[in-house]
């Protein structure tokens, strides 16, 4: 498997976190060649077991990515122009919710202008660290369209249904500082340092029990669409189910010998 298997992205590892780097100069626009292969990449790392995070960043210091290239959607005289968007919509869609479900720790360094999609790629993420002159938006009313790869939802999730208007139906952008202080993201960097600082939150996973950090997280997300009543029954359930597995047995007994866990993955 070699970087040609994923046109517009490279692939690198760091031990047990493989970190995706969007290369498509100069500004890693979104094509339906890198969403497809960012939904093979993400089931081929979920396929190995070996890998406990992900980490997304932008090649050089300008761009994490500005998106979709609206190009892509300019008025076309024999009317293809909407199911070529029809087709860009779903595959936007399934390579972000393909990452959001992924089930280890995400993170996106965004090392610079976070746009539309590019910042709709970071949403998807478990966790976003934002370098200082980070610049997030989501423009797209501005030329008559409206972000459609979760966007309008998982915005409104993490800094509440006032900052998200003011992004989407007001066009605000948004700089580092800003964002950290909605919540939008998780910490602010100084330049060149977000994927370092990335790599670094994902070497804490390490410490967790990858069969707890996959079953928390399924849960926490769950109570984006679930009430607290089926969730909370849920929670009880998986707690019980980790008791069939070896990491349960090896994360007390470290604990209580005052050692660190080995896990087992089960």
């Amino acid at each position: 498997m070699n970087t040609a298997d994923y046109p517009g992205l490279r692939l690198q590892r760091d031990g047990a976190t493989a970190v995706i780097t969007l290369s498509n100069p100069p500004a890693h626009t979104w094509t339906p060649e890198s969403l497809a292969a960012l939904i093979q990449l993400v089931h081929d790392m979920a396929a190995d077991r070996s890998v406990r995070a992900l980490v997304l960043t932008g090649e050089g210091e300008k761009f994490f990515s500005a998106g979709a290239d609206l190009k892509q959607f300019a008025p076309r005289d024999n009317g293809a122009d909407k199911a070529a968007a029809a087709t860009m919509a779903a595959r936007f869609g399934q390579a972000f919710e393909a990452l959001a479900e992924f089930p280890g720790v995400t993170l996106a360094a965004i090392n610079g202008y976070a746009m539309g999609g590019g910042l709709e790629c970071a949403l998807a993420c478990d966790f976003r660290i934002a370098e200082a002159h980070a610049v997030m938006a989501l423009p797209e009313a501005s030329v008559g369209l409206l972000p459609c790869a979760g966007g309008t939802q998982w915005l409104a999730w993490l800094v509440g249904e006032s900052w998200a208007k003011r992004m989407i139906l007001l066009g605000e952008r948004l700089d580092a500082e800003t964002a950290h202080r909605i919540g939008l993201v998780d910490a602010v960097v100084p330049r060149g340092q977000g994927l370092s600082t990335a790599l670094q939150w994902a070497q804490r996973v390490l410490r967790q029990s990858p069969a707890a950090v996959r079953s928390c997280k399924r849960l926490v997300q769950a109570a984006r669409t679930l009430p607290p009543r089926h969730a909370l029954a849920a929670e009880r359930e998986a707690f019980v189910a980790l008791f069939d597995g070896a990491d349960r047995a090896e994360g007390v007994n470290a604990f209580l010998q005052k050692r660190t866990p080995v896990w087992s993955d089960t």
